[in-house]
């Protein structure tokens, strides 16, 4: 046998153990789940509060040290072979109470990267085979600050929500923000800042891209 088919058994072997771990986490997860159906992979340090709001479809895996919050009005919501990354925060609302946020929709085969930040107060909506990069932020909320006479956190927030169509590639750093709708089939360069409504088969490169490009059907 040579030398590199044993370093790949190696590897093999070790994924194997990693996997058969976050499977025994699974199992244990799923009986606090609203809905569990298939295989469920949870790495280590996962935390998974409100857990009686989350439902997951088929092979979902949650990857170390994410955080998933469950306190919303209408769920967290993980369609089939969907992947949440290392260490990123999904939250619909304050630890402490207070008002519940919405809560997220996320469809099949997609996936959100390492040290995302989901902030579902408002409702998000994620279609089906999205890729989201590492670092990528989403706010379905803003705060409300047209009275210069009252402080902004005494103005409240309005919450109108972000939806993302089917088949985008969204790249790392990308910042969208509340009322926003992406089209699908959209590509979105990596360090964007995504304010406006982007159409379908659109690609914006960078935040100096200032022109929306259309994509050949």
């Amino acid at each position: 046998m040579s030398f590199d088919s044993n370093i790949a058994n190696i590897d093999k072997l070790i994924i194997l153990m990693r996997t058969g771990t976050k499977f025994i986490r699974g199992l244990w997860i799923r009986l606090f789940l609203r809905e569990a159906h298939g295989l469920l992979l949870v790495g280590q340090h996962v935390t998974i509060s409100h857990a009686h709001n989350v439902r997951c479809g088929k092979n979902v895996k949650f990857e170390d040290y994410a955080e998933i919050q469950g306190l919303c009005s209408n769920g967290l919501n993980f369609g089939n072979d969907v992947t949440i990354g290392r260490a990123t925060m999904i939250r619909p609302s304050s630890y402490y109470g207070g008002d519940y946020g919405y809560g997220i929709t996320i469809g099949d085969n997609s996936s959100i990267g390492p040290h995302g930040y989901i902030g579902c107060s408002g409702r998000i909506y994620i279609g089906n085979n999205v890729m989201i990069g590492p670092k990528c932020s989403l706010f379905a909320e803003n705060h409300v600050f047209s009275n210069s006479n009252e402080s902004i956190k005494s103005q409240g927030v309005q919450q109108r929500g972000i939806t993302i169509g089917d088949d985008c590639w969204i790249g790392s750093n990308v910042v969208i923000l509340d009322g926003v709708s992406i089209g699908s089939h959209v590509v979105i360069g990596a360090g964007t800042l995504i304010a406006k409504d982007v159409p379908d088969y659109s690609i914006i490169l960078d935040k100096r891209d200032r022109m929306t490009r259309q994509r050949i059907k």
